[in-house]
C-alpha cells in the first residue's frame, strides 16, 4: 500500500502533508529527507508564518518535521511547514458544506475557521431555526460545528455561512405558510361579507314627512288658484282608510 512518505514524487499532490528529516541547514533554507526520489526543499520564507532571520532558530539537522506539498519541479519538492489553508478563495462556492471551529462569539453572530483565509461568519438568524437573541444562547468559542455556505465575497474578503440551512424544517414551519394563506383568504371573505351587508342596508331619507292632512290642504289650495297641480312623490306610512279620508276631504274643500 502507497504512504505519502513513500509514494512516488509525480503521486503527490499540493497540500498533501508529509513528515521528513533535516539533513542541512543554509542560509537559504532547509534541504529535508521525506523518502522522495527528489530531494525536499524548504525556503527560509517557508518556516513559519512569522519572519526569521536564521534558519537554526527555527529547525536543526536531524529534526524531526512535519511539511505540507507546495510544488513539485523537475530537480526537487518545494515544501513548507506551514500548513496551507484548507479552501483557496477560488475553491469556496456557495452551497458547499464546511466543517470547522467557532473561533469568535458577538452578540451579531459567530465567527468559524473552517481552513480558509479568513474565517466565516455565521449571522444570529442563521444559526438555528426559531428566534435567538445572541449568538452564545447557540455556540461558544472551541465549539466544532458544520455549516452551508450562503455567500462568498472574494471583493471584500468575506464568507457568509449558515447553520440553520443544515437543520430540517419542524413541521410548525411548514404549517406556518399554509396558516397564513388560511387567515388572509378568512380575512378576504370577512371583508366580502362585510361589503354585502353594507350594500343591503335600506337607505334612510331625513326629508320630513307630511300627512294626510297636509297633502289635502296643499292640493286644494293650489287648484282654487287656477295653478296645475303638480303631484310629488311622499313617502306616508298612513294606511289605506287614512288615504280614502284625505281624498274625500279634498273634493268637499274644493266645492266650498
Amino acid at each position: 500500500m502507497t504512504t505519502p512518505d513513500s509514494a512516488p514524487a509525480v503521486a503527490l499532490e499540493p497540500k498533501t502533508k508529509l513528515s521528513g528529516k533535516i539533513l542541512k541547514t543554509t542560509l537559504a533554507g532547509a534541504l529535508v529527507d521525506i523518502g522522495q526520489s527528489l530531494p525536499g526543499v524548504i525556503h527560509i520564507s517557508q518556516l513559519q508564518q512569522d519572519a526569521v532571520n536564521k534558519v537554526e532558530d527555527v529547525v536543526q539537522e536531524g529534526q524531526t518535521v512535519d511539511v505540507w506539498v507546495r510544488r513539485i519541479k523537475k530537480d526537487r519538492i518545494e515544501l513548507t511547514m506551514i500548513e496551507p489553508l484548507r479552501y483557496e478563495w477560488k475553491e469556496i462556492e456557495a452551497d458547499m458544506t464546511v466543517k470547522g471551529k467557532v473561533v469568535r462569539i458577538e452578540s451579531y453572530g459567530a465567527f468559524v475557521d473552517f481552513g480558509a483565509e479568513r474565517p466565516g461568519l455565521i449571522h444570529v438568524s442563521e444559526l438555528t431555526r426559531g428566534y435567538v437573541k445572541t449568538a452564545s444562547e447557540v455556540v461558544k468559542e472551541g465549539d466544532e460545528v458544520e455549516a452551508k455556505v450562503l455567500d462568498v465575497d472574494r471583493r471584500k474578503r468575506q464568507i457568509r455561512l449558515s447553520m440553520k440551512a443544515m437543520q430540517p424544517e419542524t413541521m410548525e414551519e411548514e404549517a406556518k405558510p399554509e396558516r397564513e394563506e388560511r387567515k388572509r383568504t378568512g380575512d378576504k371573505r370577512k371583508s366580502k361579507k362585510h361589503e354585502e351587508t353594507y350594500e343591503m342596508e335600506p337607505e334612510v331619507s331625513n326629508e320630513p314627512q307630511m300627512t294626510a292632512m297636509q297633502i289635502a290642504w296643499q292640493q286644494a289650495l293650489e287648484k282654487s288658484k287656477g295653478r296645475k297641480v303638480r303631484q310629488k312623490s311622499y313617502k306616508s306610512a298612513s294606511d289605506e282608510q287614512e288615504d280614502v279620508f284625505s281624498r274625500t276631504l279634498g273634493k268637499r274643500v274644493a266645492s266650498n
